[in-house]
């Protein structure tokens, strides 16, 4: 497929899973727009790739930052809509509170629900176009207080299999599921970090995850000649990790609670 001169919008897209999904797009030569609330993050993105690259400066737990952003796209059909902002404010342990929780399903549920509804019904889609909805393996398996989070990722499974028979003839819709993704590289000052044979023998795949492995499966589904064939579908990266049984004292690991 030809990826030259779509058009692309990428939450989340400045820093990041998403950042490397934006880096991925534009390189193939689509036209970006990162919607984020980094401006800082967002300006190094412009630089890198001012003729390919648009940024919006919002919050998309912000109805209007959505609105802004639609109202844009008027004469530019969207080709690739990629929901992956999210944001974790713990859960039960911590005593995230009700406004907590509802802000983190408004960014990881309402807002990717609203985003591209509000495509659809100015017809903003374009025909054929792929919906990638960002989850995680912790819809299906949690570390303590991360209600919030779990929640929030649940909701976007279920989302995509809902919206994927709502637009079936239109466009295809999708989810990955990243596991455990080393994304300190796309953060700050770019600083990386060294994993222990621990954490390594923890993915039967040998190695923690990289932003790199997401891009890359975001642009095979993006690709309607490789994978037309596919929607309403969850396709978890995460090296192996969920279907690795870990005792204590096995693999380098102990529990100690």
């Amino acid at each position: 497929m030809d990826f030259k001169n779509k058009n692309a919008v990428v939450t989340g897209g400045a820093n990041g899973i998403g950042r490397r999904v934006s880096e991925y797009l534009a390189e193939a030569k689509v036209f970006v727009t990162v919607i984020d609330t980094d401006k800082k993050a967002c300006e190094k993105l412009l630089k890198r790739y001012p003729d390919r690259m648009t940024c919006i400066i919002g919050d998309i737990a912000d109805r209007d930052v959505i609105d802004t952003y639609v109202s844009s796209r008027a004469f530019n059909p969207v080709d690739f809509v990629i929901n992956n902002a999210c944001i974790g404010r713990g859960g039960l342990l911590s005593n995230c509170t009700w406004e907590d929780f509802e802000y983190v399903q408004r960014v990881g549920v309402t807002a990717p629900y609203y985003l591209v509804s509000a495509l659809y019904k100015s017809n903003g889609l374009a025909q054929g176009a792929s919906i990638i909805n960002i989850a995680s393996t912790r819809a299906m398996q949690s570390q303590a207080d991360t209600e919030a989070y779990t929640a929030a990722k649940g909701g976007i499974l279920a989302l995509t299999h809902a919206l994927s028979v709502s637009l079936a003839g239109k466009s295809r819709v999708n989810a990955i599921s990243p596991g455990w993704i080393e994304t300190a590289e796309y953060h700050g000052n770019g600083n990386t970090l060294q994993h222990s044979h621990a954490d390594k023998s923890q993915h039967p795949a040998g190695r923690v995850g990289t932003p790199k492995d997401i891009a890359e499966m975001v642009m095979f589904l993006c690709d309607n000649d490789r994978a037309g064939f596919l929607t309403g579908e969850n396709i978890v990266i995460d090296g192996g990790m969920s279907k690795l049984m870990v005792y204590h004292d096995d693999k380098g690991w102990q529990y100690d609670g």
